[in-house]
């Protein structure tokens, strides 16, 4: 017997368990159900029978409170008991009782299967689109490459047409032949608006690819009567990204050591050289002795772009004529 609230308020009724059938309450608690949750049915479903009470008893065993004993007023009376059943009905209810919880456990799985496939196929067009855009942004950047290779191309060829026009006209000139009909000349006049398409471009670029490929193209101008000297700094650039980009934990491919003799022959010692490590991102660092590449500030995309600015400078052979 349990009383209801504070003992101290007479007004508040007495609750107790509610009687119900003891031999039905045995019935149930041999089936495998404790007595508080067997009570709890008995009492809800009416005290009728196993299977009204085993019926009750699947619909709410997600209840917070059905292993909890039902309470209710003493005044309340319970209904009369019904006929208890035989063993071989007990041992039926408890086949179709397992037979119901198993169907509703697969019917479960089922819907939380078809949740999950759900979401992998969500997340398998995110990827999808991802990879999408991913390729279409790669495929953008190699065109944007490839036609400022071709302009590069353009403009060597014509500044090298030029100059062969001028030595014919200095040869002509040593044989004492008079210079050419202007009219026969006058297919060079297009390189005026190549020039001032050239004079045109910002002193500084404004991204870093062009960045770099500016600090390349002066570094062969500075340079431009030792080819093999150039072609050593460009090869070594390029291994110096290469190893970053594919070893970025390396703490010996992010620290370049400037007085090393090695470096300021195939780098230091050439105009533009430091310039462009640093515009991979290595810094000075402990007076000006060491350039240092941090791991938090390697940045594979830009590291790509030197590569591929590298690998342009180094196999166009017009690279940097202008």
């Amino acid at each position: 017997m349990v009383e209801a609230g504070d003992g101290s308020n007479s007004n508040k009724e007495e609750l107790v368990v509610p009687e119900v059938d003891q031999q039905l309450l045995v019935q149930l608690e041999e089936m495998g159900f404790s007595k508080e949750r067997a009570t709890r049915a008995l009492h809800y479903s009416g005290n009728v029978s196993i299977e009204a009470a085993a019926n009750w008893i699947v619909e709410h065993e997600n209840d917070p409170d059905i292993d909890q004993l039902p309470l209710v007023p003493v005044s309340t009376k319970s209904e009369a008991s019904k006929p208890s059943l035989t063993p071989e009905e007990i041992h039926q209810k408890q086949q179709e009782l397992r037979e119901r919880a198993r169907k509703k456990k697969e019917e479960e799985e089922k819907r939380m299967e078809k949740e999950r496939e759900k979401e992998r196929i969500r997340v398998g067009k995110e990827l999808l689109e991802a990879k999408r855009i991913e390729e279409e942004n790669e495929r953008k950047r190699i065109i944007a490459l490839r036609k400022a290779e071709k302009e590069e191309e353009k403009r060597a060829r014509e500044k090298i047409r030029q100059k062969l026009e001028e030595d014919k006209a200095e040869r002509r000139r040593k044989l004492g032949l008079p210079p050419e009909d202007p009219a026969a000349v006058k297919p060079s006049a297009p390189p005026p608006p190549v020039e001032e398409k050239k004079s045109s471009l910002p002193v500084r670029p404004a991204t870093k690819a062009e960045q770099m490929r500016e600090c390349l193209r002066n570094l062969k101008q500075n340079h431009k009567d030792n080819d093999a000297k150039v072609k050593t700094a460009f090869n070594t650039l390029f291994t110096y990204a290469k190893n970053v980009a594919t070893n970025p934990n390396e703490e010996k491919f992010r620290k370049i050591k400037l007085s090393n003799p090695a470096f300021q022959d195939r780098v230091g010692n050439l105009k533009g050289g430091i310039e462009f490590l640093e515009l991979c991102g290595f810094e000075k660092i402990e007076g000006g002795e060491f350039l240092y590449l941090p791991r938090e500030k390697v940045d594979t995309a830009v590291l790509q772009s030197a590569g591929n600015e590298l690998s342009s400078a180094i196999n166009n052979p017009f690279f940097g004529v202008l």
